[in-house]
């Protein structure tokens, strides 16, 4: 059976061109829905489809606040923009979500081959892209998180917080296929995510990793001692960071 082609549209109002461009999308087989540029609305379906579509309009402008979390959004959840809009919309647009966060861009009037064209492209891409394992790294240091992302992003679907209470609060709505967790963090610590995540049913099966960057016997022995999945040193390099997870996968290849 085909992969339902679901698709979240964003749109300020019920315009003769925004319907028609809705038409068209279902007339393609696609599932479509519509909601209005408030993070209240985009978080009731978050969930429902890894691309989104914005139809730009001349009130952008008004909508800082969700430009802004839409903009964390799409980062930390890796989900594909699609853009319509015009120069000026565009100009407005960029000031606050950058243009390299969008996948595909187009401008009106609307070439509707070119934008078919180029959804039937994304939706294969991440047909392939969805069957990578998943991985949740949780670090305070973003200049550790932006390389590591960078890193796996190549071979795994890598999803980013920068603390231990963002972490429970996505897992609340995602199952990783791995957790890399940062053993040393302010407030909530590595030790403490992990008694956390090990007290919940739906997350207390969850492979955790502890990242940690001490590795004489007394500190290994420290962290082991919570009883996580494994460690590996914040301080190995790109290869020797793939190998090992590469190699923990395989390891849990036939596990049930």
């Amino acid at each position: 059976m085909p992969k339902p082609k679901n698709l979240v549209l964003i749109r300020e109002s019920k315009t003769f061109m925004v319907n028609a461009l809705q038409m068209n999308l279902e007339k393609e087989e696609y599932k479509v829905t519509a909601i209005g540029p408030t993070i209240e609305e985009l978080n009731e379906v978050k969930e429902l489809s890894d691309v989104f579509i914005y139809y730009l309009d001349k009130n952008i402008d008004d909508y800082p606040d969700f430009l802004v979390y839409l903009k964390d959004f799409i980062t930390e959840s890796e989900k594909i923009l699609v853009t319509i809009g015009e120069l000026d919309e565009y100009e407005s647009f960029n000031k606050l979500v950058p243009e390299n966060l969008i996948t595909l861009k187009i401008l009106r009037p609307i070439d509707f081959p070119k934008l078919m064209e180029g959804l039937e492209e994304i939706m294969a891409r991440n047909d392939e892209y969805s069957r990578r394992k998943s991985i949740l790294l949780v670090d305070d240091d973003g200049a550790f998180l932006k390389a590591a992302h960078d890193w796996l992003s190549e071979d795994y679907r890598v999803t980013i917080v920068s603390s231990g209470m963002q972490a429970i609060t996505w897992l609340a709505n995602n199952t990783p296929d791995l957790i890399l967790l940062d053993y040393e963090m302010p407030v909530t610590t590595g030790p403490q995510v992990l008694e956390m995540i090990r007290s919940e049913s739906n997350t207390r099966d969850l492979p955790v990793i502890f990242l940690t960057s001490k590795n004489d016997r007394e500190s290994v022995m420290s962290v082991m001692a919570f009883k996580p999945d494994g460690y590996l040193l914040k301080t190995m390099t790109r290869d020797q960071l793939k190998k090992n997870l590469a190699e923990f996968f395989e390891s849990r290849k036939y596990k049930f």
